[in-house]
């Protein structure tokens, strides 16, 4: 009885050790986030009382630190203005703001700004006058356009000119924050897309990179045309994984089934499985033979596929049966590297033409993974 009671004061110890942990941190977060917004409401009235007339007539600049994004609105009606900044600013964006359209172009040429806002409807130069002159002279800036329900048709036809979206107005603060915060997503999951890619030959001396943009192709191990890898160990099994490219373009990996010790496989046969969100990814073997270990430790630590691909994150060890006939299949050295190029460069074309997600890992599954024949094809 007493051994009972000591387990449940344990238990209760634990528990209540947990909440307080919880609830610490929730505290301390909920500080963090009013010290913030009091930061940020300091800044707009700051940035209010400053004068920027030497730039722009009209001019109103509030900055945060580290913002999101910069943003440049134009309005020539001040109270939306007015309501953009407030919003805006609170929700962690540096903004300008200015009355007309020809202000806002000569700002564009001397600012880096992310976004440019701009009314539809405005005196002298309207907002597709704007839209066409700010992709003229920055294309590298998205411009989302400001239109009320009557002109919704001219705003989509804005979209011919470069224009990027566009938002209703009247709209409540919570439809404008997460508009915004959408729309800044898509920019930089563009961007994401848009920056060039390195290949990095992994050596003793060098390690792997850990940059998102880079993938690393090991030194002294061979990759496989799906996207595995084989090291062979001094006992003389080979020890077969993922490779670099193959995790950073699935990104996220939520779970691995792992095969089965004393499971035979032939090369092109089903080995793993990799899940991504609803995805599943299956991966065949690079060589035939007997699976001898597994690495189980991906159940409890499956970011190391991420981290350490060819090190920690390995899947198993096959006992090879026809090693010396396949491995001239598989890429190694200065083959490799060049293989990788061309299949970075391939999947950067697909990117740009490729939309839909369901689309996007059904032609990349296929292209990237399955098994090739001797032709190359699948």
């Amino acid at each position: 009885m007493e051994a009972i009671m000591v387990a449940l004061i344990v238990i209760l110890c634990i528990v209540a050790f947990i909440t307080a942990d919880v609830l610490i941190r929730v505290i301390l977060q909920r500080l963090a986030e009013a010290k913030l917004r009091k930061e940020r409401q300091a800044a707009l009235e700051t940035g209010l009382r400053l004068d920027f007339a030497d730039e722009a007539k009209t001019l109103k600049r509030v900055e945060v630190t580290n913002p999101k994004a910069k943003i440049l609105a134009v309005d020539d009606e001040e109270v939306v203005l007015s309501s953009f900044r407030k919003i805006l600013v609170l929700a962690g964006y540096s903004i300008d703001t200015v009355e007309t359209g020809q202000e806002a172009l000569m700002l564009v040429q001397h600012h880096d700004y992310d976004f440019v806002f701009t009314d539809l409807k405005m005196p002298e130069m309207d907002g597709v006058e704007v839209v066409k002159g700010v992709k003229h002279l920055r294309p590298d800036i998205d411009v989302i356009v400001i239109t009320g329900y009557a002109t919704i048709e001219t705003a989509v036809e804005t979209m011919k000119y470069g224009a990027m979206d566009y938002v209703q107005k009247p709209f409540t603060e919570d439809e404008l924050v997460d508009f915004v915060n959408k729309t800044y997503i898509r920019r930089q999951d563009r961007l994401e897309r848009q920056i060039k890619p390195k290949i990095h030959l992994v050596t003793p001396t060098s390690g792997e990179s850990p940059d998102k943009h880079t993938f690393n192709v090991p030194a002294g191990i061979f990759i496989a045309p799906e996207h595995t890898w084989v090291s062979i160990q001094l006992n003389g099994m080979a020890r077969v994984g993922l490779d670099d490219f193959a995790q950073k373009i699935i990104g996220e990996i939520d779970d691995v089934k792992l095969p089965k010790i004393d499971q035979v496989v032939k090369k092109g046969e089903p080995l793993f499985t990799i899940k991504h969100l609803s995805n599943s990814i299956q991966f065949f073997a690079p060589i035939s033979g007997k699976v001898t270990a597994i690495n189980t430790e991906l159940i409890s630590d499956i970011d190391a596929i991420k981290y350490k691909p060819y090190a920690e994150g390995w899947i198993c060890n096959i006992e090879p049966e026809r090693l010396t006939e396949e491995l001239p299949s598989l890429k190694i050295g200065a083959d490799a590297l060049a293989w990788y190029q061309q299949e970075v460069d391939t999947y950067i074309d697909l990117v740009k033409k490729i939309s839909d997600p369901d689309a996007f890992w059904t032609t990349i599954s296929k292209m990237f993974f399955q098994p090739k024949t001797e032709s190359g094809k699948e």
